[in-house]
């Protein structure tokens, strides 16, 4: 059904505006109400009057890094289906994280990216935006498998009734993982398991782009996914010594893989995975530091550089957002596109 122009005008010129008071004021609303983020703040204020701010610093500008690896493996995700600017889809990332700000477990990603898509390819960016999604939760499950047997010692020591549950639990990652690296590996047959179920569905189109994933790429984008697992650790570590807590990096670097396990399988809000992401850091980092209040004031700042001010940044973006385009700029999109190939 076509919408007249009236109808278009409104959603183009009202629709950002009308997101971005919403976003910002779900973001003031919740991130106010967290004690811990005050006490951060003036914590991280202290450190910048004492010069200590150089671990701050970079920890920053590993945000924009992480961010910007997510940006360069979904511009390679959603290639086969339609070629993003690196500029454009840095926005849509962000934008991305604005939505997913009051989503369970981030959902909401996949409607700020779409927005930055053109009409009738937005639908078709889904299922390769899934296997964006799907890289990263494979190192996250594989890296948290082999931290849950590095570590077992010191978890088995903390937690003796887990002695009986330990081998079922490595078991049941283990098989997890390997399912899910299968169904990764096999993407493309999978776009041909799903044409013989649906022959001559009017949804098929959503997933055809699934036959242009070659190994090179998927092995690419897991790589980028990796790096970006490497980029969060190096935060970690950065601002556990900005807060005196005091772990080796190849200690940490299997502690945060847990971490990041527990937050994978634990469903959560955003907003309110402050205090999910706290509790699974006291109990893990806090088996190796008893500084617990520079634990907990490590995950408020990760929180607040990793999400929100990228979820602000996005939310700001959006007002900028033309859900419909004028055809004539529809058709010098189409020209410079026949340029670039000719």
């Amino acid at each position: 059904m076509r919408l007249n122009k009236n109808i278009k005008f409104l959603i183009n010129y009202f629709l950002g505006p009308l997101l971005f008071a919403w976003l910002c004021f779900s973001i003031y609303q919740q991130v106010s109400g967290q004690s811990q983020v005050a006490a951060t703040w003036l914590h991280l204020k202290e450190a910048l009057i004492n010069g200590k701010g150089g671990n701050l610093a970079l920890a920053m500008s590993l945000m924009v890094a992480n961010w910007g690896l997510e940006t360069v493996k979904w511009q390679m995700a959603i290639a086969p289906v339609h070629q993003l600017r690196f500029w454009q889809a840095f926005k849509a990332v962000l934008s991305g994280v604005a939505f997913s700000i009051t989503t369970p477990n981030r959902t909401g990603e996949y409607v700020g990216r779409m927005l930055y898509m053109p009409e009738g390819k937005r639908l078709k960016v889904i299922a390769v935006t899934l296997i964006s999604s799907c890289s990263q939760l494979l190192i996250t499950f594989l890296l948290g498998t082999i931290g849950l047997i590095v570590l077992k010692s010191a978890l088995l020591k903390a937690w003796p009734a887990l002695d009986v549950w330990y081998p079922y639990i490595v078991t049941g990652l283990v098989c997890g993982t390997s399912i899910l690296t299968l169904l990764y590996c096999k993407v493309s047959q999978l776009e041909r398991w799903a044409e013989q179920w649906l022959k001559r569905n009017k949804y098929l189109y959503l997933v055809e782009a699934l036959r242009n994933y070659s190994m090179q790429r998927l092995a690419a984008i897991l790589l980028l996914s990796f790096t970006r697992f490497c980029v969060f650790v190096v935060q970690y570590i950065l601002l556990f010594h900005l807060f005196e807590v005091h772990i080796p990096a190849v200690t940490l670097f299997w502690i945060m893989s847990l971490i990041f396990l527990g937050l994978a399988i634990v469903p959560s809000i955003t907003l309110v995975e402050i205090g999910v992401r706290g509790e699974i850091s006291l109990l893990l980092a806090g088996l190796y530091s008893s500084n617990n209040l520079g634990i907990l004031l490590t995950s408020v700042s990760i929180w607040l550089i990793n999400l929100i001010i990228p979820a602000l940044a996005g939310s700001v973006l959006i007002l900028g957002i033309r859900i419909f385009k004028k055809r004539k700029e529809r058709q010098q999109a189409y020209k410079g596109k026949q340029a670039e190939v000719l």
